[in-house]
């Protein structure tokens, strides 16, 4: 791929050239140590680096050119400068244009929502392929394209790295792109270029305040992906929306395009999921649409999946996939991994570890786990560090209320003293504990064995906050941790 410096900058109002506008580029890239012959290099500033300290090190890598914002930027012999008034702005309009749109020649349905994302967007794409569809995913724990995996840093990337992806995705022959949708990205437009098919909203509580700082705005920014669905050149465009969830209906206020509604407890659904049962091992129940009766019988639980199957069905009816694939392919799920994954080493307890980080996620979870539980409940978890501290009590007045024993611990700390952090969760721990054993075990290694070691036959040990990641985030350093291992070894000493 080719595109002449000059006309990427003639799409940018008030954009200026230093050196050769007729320079070819053949990438552009964020990081530097992505630069290579031909690309252009982008000058973030970000909170703690700043890309025009890298100009010297990207042209020695043959960058061709660099964009920038700030005036009188200079670089190396060789190297163009592209001056644009906003970074930002230009990045919306150049960066999309230089990979020739891939958001507007795939099919794209994109998910958003507090909870739920991630699941819903592996079923969509379970039934796609069932269907006979190349998919291609970019989510929380991994990008897709067909069947081979490439790692991700954000719920949603970057721009640029958004738009190389979707760009591949069309050179390999995908017809779908199944997307996490984060509010970070909507808000900062770095889905900027994509055009959406089909949306589908799950829920809505609270999270992310450190960023959005009101529910009003958090909501707000959730919308963007709904008013963006009345935009662009392609036909048949479908908001699928929760109406059980109160903000429901302002998603639906934003989307000027057909509406495909869905609910277990409101009538007024066009779906509506009905007889539902949950086990230990499963759930079953059956979807009602303008298709009829779907009864289904399934490998995950918990009522919080019955709607994010519902989200996904109802995608899948937008995309006019039919029932019979629809059927087979949510018949063959088996879940997620880290969410509500089953750690089984052959104990006489379950332990199930879940990505839950929000007090929505913590309850949900817990709830699904006294449906199947015939003891006790014993749960680990932390919050994490840098991220909305209002509500680390919260989730510690969740975990009180809807445990039979608590150990709050360590998550992801970041830049954060951890001690400073349990002592927010205890204050909502201690709150509603009464006389439930709890502890407060600042290592998360020693915290999961502590509560294995405390498990009896018919407990459920709930590790939640970590889910898929196999790391930890601390002050200085991220080191190797996984949830599912810690349990499987603390297991490997009880079995």
């Amino acid at each position: 791929m080719r595109k002449k410096l000059k006309n990427l900058a003639a799409l940018v109002e008030g954009a200026e050239i230093s050196g050769n506008a007729d320079t070819f580029i053949t990438d552009i890239v964020q990081d530097s140590r992505q630069a290579g012959r031909g690309a252009m290099f982008v000058c973030m500033e970000g909170a703690h680096v700043d890309g025009h300290t890298f100009i010297d090190d990207v042209a020695k890598k043959g960058a061709a050119a660099i964009i920038t914002e700030r005036k009188g930027v200079r670089a190396p012999a060789g190297v163009a400068v592209l001056t644009v008034p906003n970074l930002d702005e230009a990045l919306k309009v150049i960066v999309p244009a230089f990979f020739d749109y891939p958001g507007q020649r795939l099919r794209m349905i994109g998910i958003t929502g507090t909870n739920g994302k991630t699941t819903t967007s592996y079923l969509i794409r379970a039934i796609l392929r069932q269907a006979g569809h190349k998919v291609g995913l970019i989510g929380t724990i991994q990008i897709m394209i067909g069947d081979k995996i490439l790692p991700v840093h954000n719920t949603t990337p970057n721009i640029v790295d958004l738009q190389r992806t979707l760009y591949r995705m069309v050179e390999d022959g995908v017809e779908y792109a199944v997307m996490e949708v984060s509010s970070h990205a909507l808000d900062q437009g770095r889905i900027a270029g994509c055009e959406f098919d089909t949306a589908v909203f799950t829920n809505l509580t609270q999270d992310h305040l450190d960023y959005h700082k009101t529910m009003e705005n958090y909501r707000a920014a959730k919308a963007k992906l709904f008013e963006m669905l009345g935009e662009g050149i392609k036909p048949g465009k479908t908001a699928v929306v929760n109406i059980d969830d109160p903000a429901g209906e302002y998603m639906l206020e934003h989307a000027a395009c057909d509406k495909i509604t869905y609910a277990v407890e409101s009538e007024e659904a066009k779906l509506r999921a009905v007889e539902v049962k949950v086990r230990q091992t499963g759930a079953s129940f059956a979807v009602q649409g303008g298709f009829g009766r779907i009864k289904l019988n399934l490998h995950i639980t918990g009522m919080f999946n019955i709607y994010n199957v519902l989200g996904a069905v109802g995608a899948a009816v937008a995309e006019d996939i039919p029932t019979a694939a629809i059927e087979q392919a949510l018949q063959n799920f088996m879940g997620v991994p880290g969410r509500f994954e089953l750690v089984d080493c052959g104990q006489p307890f379950a332990v199930v570890v879940d990505y839950a980080h929000t007090p929505d996620g913590l309850e949900n979870i817990l709830r699904t786990a006294r449906q199947i539980t015939e003891r006790k409940i014993i749960t680990v978890f932390g919050c994490g560090g840098d991220r909305d501290k209002t509500k680390r009590p919260i989730m510690g007045r969740i975990a009180a209320e809807l445990s039979d024993a608590v150990i709050a611990t360590s998550d992801n700390p970041r830049t954060e003293d951890p001690a400073a952090i349990l002592e927010d969760v205890m204050k909502g721990v201690e709150e509603k504990i009464g006389v439930k054993p709890y502890e407060k075990i600042q290592d998360r290694h020693e915290a999961i064995f502590v509560a294995i070691a405390m498990a009896q036959a018919g407990d459920t040990v709930v590790i939640a906050g970590k889910g898929h990641e196999n790391y930890q985030i601390l002050k200085n350093e991220t080191i190797h941790f996984d949830d599912r291992e810690v349990a499987r070894e603390a297991l490997g000493g009880i079995v």
